[in-house]
């Protein structure tokens, strides 16, 4: 029997009642960041079921069709053994998070490059695109050279989790697709197998570790779009645009080779974790939940920054 795994994630709990927007706070290279306040989040909550067409694991697609007693019972025992409650998870303290990506010409203002694929001959006003084919490596220099260029320290990638904070901004963990289509900037959904966050299931899939070959690389792009500027899209409740989609985030995390975080993440490790679903991901993994690794395809990755309040 062919199985599908849907995912639901439950309704964030805040501290206090979801506050509005908060105006942004620009730096010295017209970065803006948006205030997050504390609260608390369920992570890692995983309830599939046996029912509703396309929204189950396992249930008959066309309606004339009609489920065989023993497929059901086998459908109910394995959703029983996969059921997954997740744990909270605090912010303890409120921070500031970018409200885009960081873009082609933040990137240049600080490091006097620019490594994008999606330049001036494939765009137009490339300055506005989100900076990508950056490394988690990549990423980090950036920060150390924004902390110099401010005479500061407060600058970094975000954790896994105050990322996934902030995507969610005081709603669902699961939006409805209606939501993330008009929130994320999305390609086709084609992809190619086991690339992006275009698995044909809907349990957050890893872009994969091994870059597309340069020679098909136009063609992928031709089937699953290309990165558009940032805040093309409206913000989440919070104010934050394209936490969804248009590039793969880089957060500070190694990744722990599950499909979901640990309550404690790991301290070291070859690999660091994605998040948010890039131009080419399909719209059932483009999610705040989604726990992926890099390096992935670079031209679809790319990071925003926090910058920590005193």
């Amino acid at each position: 029997m062919k199985w599908a795994v849907a995912l639901a994630l439950s309704v964030l709990t805040l501290a206090a009642q979801t506050p509005a927007p908060p105006a942004a706070t620009v730096n010295s290279i017209g970065m803006a960041f948006v205030r997050i306040e504390p609260g608390t989040m369920q992570v890692g909550v995983f309830h599939p079921d046996c029912e509703n067409g396309g929204g189950g694991r396992g249930a008959p697609r066309d309606p004339r069709m009609v489920w065989v007693e023993a497929d059901r019972a086998a459908c109910e025992a394995q959703t029983r053994a996969d059921r997954r409650d997740g744990f909270p998870v605090t912010i303890r303290k409120a921070y500031l998070i970018g409200k885009t990506e960081v873009t082609q010409g933040q990137w240049k203002a600080v490091m006097r490059t620019n490594p994008s694929l999606f330049q001036a001959d494939r765009v137009t006003n490339p300055d506005n695109h989100p900076v990508e084919s950056v490394s988690w490596q990549d990423a980090q220099a950036f920060v150390k050279a924004l902390n110099a260029k401010e005479k500061t320290r407060t600058y970094r990638l975000p954790t896994e989790f105050e990322w996934e904070y902030a995507c969610r901004a005081g709603g669902p963990g699961q939006q409805t697709w209606t939501e993330i289509r008009a929130q994320a900037v999305l390609g086709l959904g084609l992809g190619l197998a086991g690339r992006g966050a275009g698995g044909r299931g809907s349990v957050p899939a890893a872009p994969s570790s091994e870059p597309l070959p340069p020679e098909t690389l136009m063609q992928y792009t031709a089937r699953t779009g290309r990165t558009n500027e940032v805040g093309s899209k409206p913000p989440n409740a919070w104010g934050v645009h394209d936490m969804l989609g248009n590039v793969w985030e880089w957060v500070a995390d190694p990744y722990n080779g599950k499909i979901f975080p640990d309550p404690t993440p790991p301290k070291s490790g070859s690999v660091h974790v994605l998040k948010g679903g890039g131009f080419a991901s399909d719209v059932k993994n483009a999610i705040c939940a989604t726990h992926a690794f890099g390096p992935g395809d670079p031209f679809a990755v790319g990071f925003r920054i926090v910058k920590d309040l005193p």
